[in-house]
This record gives structure tokens, sequence and C-alpha cells, in this order.
């Protein structure tokens, strides 16, 4: 699940950051960048079924995640180079169960991403994304803190948490943020999702070591 995925989810289904994350997920580490993600918790049966399907579809379809509105296509984001293509590429999830490949009609990449909503998604994903393939080029031996991890993961899936964190710690303190971004961030989660990453790439991709941002 992406940042936004959380944040769409959860105000479909009117929980907080932390029952959702508590309820419909699971926590992994992702591959070659030790960053700490959630994936959606299947239901507990031999269909390992997903957990907001019925028997007429998906019951939260106009809020699904981001990887349900690229089905089939699967996206691999390149590595982050000066002038690298910011699309990355697409391949085909061919599964028996997908009856799509029977349709006669043939899509491009661009007309599958905009019929499907995609744009919007990727749109708001993309500097967390970056943030993301940017720390997948670190060499293997540079690891985060664990408070580095935490922080990565308040900000990219605990919004709600996150917003306690700026507004009812000594955040505001140790960081200059003007008025006007403090109304923004207070009521808006996709301001504040904004905000958040930019700050993580102010802790992760400067030479102070992140234990030492987070605490300044």
């Amino acid at each position: 699940l992406t940042p936004y995925d959380m944040i769409r989810l959860k105000k479909r289904l009117q929980l907080t950051s932390e029952e959702f994350l508590a309820i419909y997920t699971e926590p992994h580490l992702l591959e070659k960048t030790d960053l700490p993600v959630v994936t959606l918790k299947m239901v507990d049966d031999e269909k390992e079924a997903c957990p907001f399907l019925r028997e007429d579809g998906c019951f939260l379809y106009e809020d699904r995640p981001t990887t349900c509105r690229y089905y089939p296509l699967g996206v691999a984001t390149l590595s982050h180079k000066e002038g690298a293509d910011d699309e990355g590429f697409y391949f085909f999830v061919n599964e028996p169960h997908c009856l799509g490949f029977e349709e006669e009609r043939e899509w491009t990449v661009t007309e599958w991403r905009r019929d499907q909503g995609v744009d919007i998604h990727d749109d708001i994903n993309r500097s967390w994304t970056d943030l993301v393939v940017r720390k997948r080029s670190f060499p293997p031996n540079i690891k985060l803190t664990d408070k580095a991890k935490e922080m990565f993961f308040m900000v990219s899936y605990n919004i709600d948490k996150f917003r306690q964190f700026v507004f009812e710690s000594t955040f505001l303190e140790r960081f200059a943020v003007t008025p006007q971004i403090q109304e923004k961030i207070k009521h808006d989660d996709i301001e504040l999702l904004n905000f958040g990453i930019n700050w993580l790439k102010d802790i992760f991709f400067k030479e102070t070591p992140p234990e030492d941002q987070a605490r300044r």
C-alpha cells in the first residue's frame, strides 16, 4: 500500500490510521531498502481473498488501492538518476483468473492509467516513490537507524500520528514551519503527507545522521 492508498482507505472506512493498520495490514521490510511498508492483509481462508471483496465485487471500488487500479499491469520504477524516466516501465501480470485478457479491445498504458484513475495516485505518491528509490540506491552497508525507520513509517502510514507529532510535540520549536503551512497541514492529509515526505528527504539525504536530524 502507498501513503495515498492509506489515506483514501481509512477515510472511506471511517477509521483512524492506527485502526486501519491493526485490522487490515501486515508489516514488511521492503527488499533492498530496509524500509518498513505494509501490505493488505488477505482473509484467513483457503482462498486468501481481499477483505473488501463481496459477491458483486469490491465494495470500496472508488477508493481501491493503486495496485488494484494498475492490475493487470505491473509497474517498476527506474533507479533514481538525473534525467531518468520518471514513469518507469510496465509489464503484464497474466493470471488465469483475470478475464480481461479475453476482451477484444486493446489499451495503451496511458489509456489504461487514465481510465482507472491511476494518474492522481501516482502524482500524489511520486515524491514518496522517489524517496524509496533513492534509498534503494544506498550502498548495502549504509543502514537507517530504528528511529529513522519509525519516522518513515509514521509519515507514510500513520498520518494521524504524524499530525499529533507535529502539533503536540516540540517539532515546531525545532523546525521552521510558516504559519501558512501550519494551517494547511493541520486540516489536509495530502498537504501533511507532502510536508512529511519533504521532511524525510531532508533527514535521509543530508550528511547529518537521521537520528541527529530528528532530535534537532
